[in-house]
């Protein structure tokens, strides 16, 4: 793709989830909001306010003045505390006016998008708080597809309402996820150079991959499908993304380890990419 499709085809991709959401949150009982989701600490309302937060700071709204409570037991680093406040800020909110507000700040970013003179490989400012960065135009538009998508698939689970888990966003989780594989698996869960490990993934958004461990100890990721793995790791598509996104704890996910447990487990256990 040409970068300017490249960037439509992120700008898709947060529009059909964002509005999933909205269409998603219409007709909520009022209880409803308060229910928990995997995502540490937060309930429906909170994952819904998370996303404002996010999305109204990129419009270049100021950060709200609020003083946050220090018994949160998930708000852990300066990360945490930075991305709570918007969050918490919102907790004594109603519904109405949670989605009053959500609707408002998606027609406002949808028209800054639409009007931005931004190159697909322009530098701007990626918001996190102690871990501000500036990213390309592009790698921001797919990082904000592949997190509105994701706390998307939070609030379905918890609400039950299973949907979108092979829409436009949902590749775009894929792709990203896989590119996280070889620093997850080399580097974070210490694979042996030389030691090859097979994804098979099954479900909505299907896909094989293998990650090679080379000589410097540096991974790698193909789609060729190696045919004696020193392990393979079989799951489905929403398991991948939970052990991904820390949603799930992987000495519970459903993953079938064929080959070497120990490093299966190990794998598994360093996963989690997202902060």
């Amino acid at each position: 793709m040409t970068d300017n499709q490249t960037v439509q085809a992120y700008t898709d991709a947060w529009t059909q989830s964002i509005e999933s959401i909205s269409e998603l949150l219409a007709p909520l009982p009022t209880d409803a909001w308060n229910r928990a989701t995997e995502c540490p600490g937060w309930s429906v309302r909170d994952v819904v306010s998370h996303i404002i937060g996010v999305e109204s700071e990129l419009l270049g709204d100021p950060r709200p003045i609020h003083a946050l409570p220090r018994d949160l037991p998930h708000v852990r680093n300066d990360f945490t505390r930075y991305v709570e406040l918007p969050v918490d800020k919102r907790r004594c909110w109603t519904s109405v006016e949670i989605t009053s507000e959500l609707e408002y700040t998606v027609i406002r970013r949808s028209r800054a998008i639409r009007n931005s003179r931004h190159s697909a490989e322009d530098m701007v400012r990626w918001p996190a708080g102690p871990l501000s960065r500036e990213v390309s135009y592009a790698t921001l538009l797919r990082l904000r597809a592949f997190d509105v998508w994701v706390h998307e698939q939070d609030l379905r689970r918890a609400l039950r309402e299973p949907g979108n888990l092979d829409s436009p966003a949902a590749l775009v989780t894929r792709d990203l996820l896989i590119d996280s594989l070889p620093k997850q698996v080399a580097k974070e869960a210490g694979v042996p150079i030389g030691s090859t490990v097979l994804f098979d993934v099954a479900g909505a958004v299907p896909f094989q991959r293998t990650v090679r461990v080379g000589a410097h100890g540096r991974g790698s990721v193909d789609e060729s499908v190696d045919a004696a793995p020193d392990v393979q790791l079989s799951m489905d598509w929403q398991t991948f993304v939970r052990l991904c996104c820390g949603r799930v704890n992987p000495e519970t996910a459903l993953v079938n380890v064929v080959g070497d447990q120990e490093l299966g487990n190990r794998v598994l256990a360093h996963l989690t990419s997202t902060p």
